[in-house]
């Protein structure tokens, strides 16, 4: 019953702050002043004109109509069409999200991975040369500015790997093998996978270390070195685990992280993502588009600390006390 309870929270907390998401996401893009009509670089376009548009995308309707109307199609999988292309908002986000996705795959999991392993051996040779520099890289590598770090890597690879774009233009002329649409896909997503990867890497490594410590103080840890334990094993196979829940939190926390921090990578690579997609509707003033990105990146990051949540039990199960 514990354990049910526990999951029965959870999922009615999960969908509270979905609708408390959807809600928000309507708020605040209304909230700013204008609309895609005012926004309009039309020098010639009349009153009667705009009052006509405006009555066309629906913003002549009162802020309680319109979003009556959004949870309505929102309900029924309809995120509504974008008010410059006119193309339904699902169309429009299909393909940049799954442009994003294997980019973000590939930074994420470089930063668990190494971040994971330098934790470790820093916790394991505290007070070690091996420390303080995996200290300090870490520490540096998560204070650097995301858009800077990305002109940089730009700057420094350009030349040498693809700075922009997603694929070779070119190529499809010389009717490319699956492995070569593959590897030219791989090299454009290398630099923004990498300067998402290199700050999220800081950020896993100073974690890993700080709770792999603790874990390494404890009770259970030292009657394990009694026993005569090898380090390396009471390391891997007692402490690790123990210090997992905080990595479980990390990994679910930075999907938030990648909110924003995908948007400024793929405005910097010119990378045809959901990031980018964001970017340029913002400056349209496209709400649909708008709305149905931040619901799609809400929802990730609900659906992530959720699973975690549900992780948090499997690792611990004196959570649910």
């Amino acid at each position: 019953m514990r354990g049910a309870d526990y999951f029965l929270k959870r999922t009615l907390f999960a969908l509270v702050t979905v609708f408390v998401a959807i809600t928000l996401n309507f708020i605040i893009f209304r909230a700013a002043p204008g609309d895609a009509v005012t926004g309009l670089r039309c020098q010639f376009c009349t009153v009667e004109f705009k009052d006509q548009l405006r009555a066309e995308l629906g913003l002549d309707k009162s802020k309680w109509e319109q979003y009556w109307i959004y949870l309505q199609d929102l309900a029924q999988g309809d995120m509504g069409r974008s008010f410059v292309t006119r193309e339904p908002v699902v169309d429009e986000l299909i393909d940049p999200l799954l442009n994003t996705l294997p980019m973000i795959a590939l930074g994420t999991a470089f930063a668990i991975v190494f971040g994971i392993i330098s934790g470790v051996i820093a916790a394991w040779r505290r007070g070690t040369f091996l420390d303080w520099g995996n200290l300090s890289f870490s520490l540096l590598f998560y204070s650097l500015p995301t858009q800077w770090l990305g002109l940089m890597l730009l700057i420094f690879f350009a030349g040498t790997l693809p700075v922009s774009g997603i694929s070779d233009p070119f190529l499809e002329f010389t009717d490319p093998s699956w492995w070569e649409t593959f590897v030219d896909r791989l090299e454009h997503m290398i630099l923004p996978a990498a300067t998402i990867g290199i700050v999220l890497y800081g950020e896993y490594a100073l974690i890993v270390r700080s709770s792999l410590m603790e874990a390494l103080s404890e009770d259970y840890v030292l009657t394990a070195r009694a026993k005569g334990l090898r380090n390396w094993a009471i390391v891997w196979k007692h402490a690790f685990r123990a210090s997992l829940l905080p990595v479980a939190t990390l990994i679910a926390l930075s999907l938030g992280y990648l909110v924003a921090g995908a948007i400024l990578v793929e405005a910097v690579f010119s990378y045809p993502g959901i990031g980018l997609v964001t970017y340029d509707a913002v400056f349209e003033r496209d709400y649909p588009v708008l709305q149905g990105a931040f619901l799609i990146l809400t929802l990730s990051v609900v659906v992530a600390n959720y699973v975690a949540d549900l992780l948090y039990f499997k690792l611990d199960p004196r959570i649910a006390e």
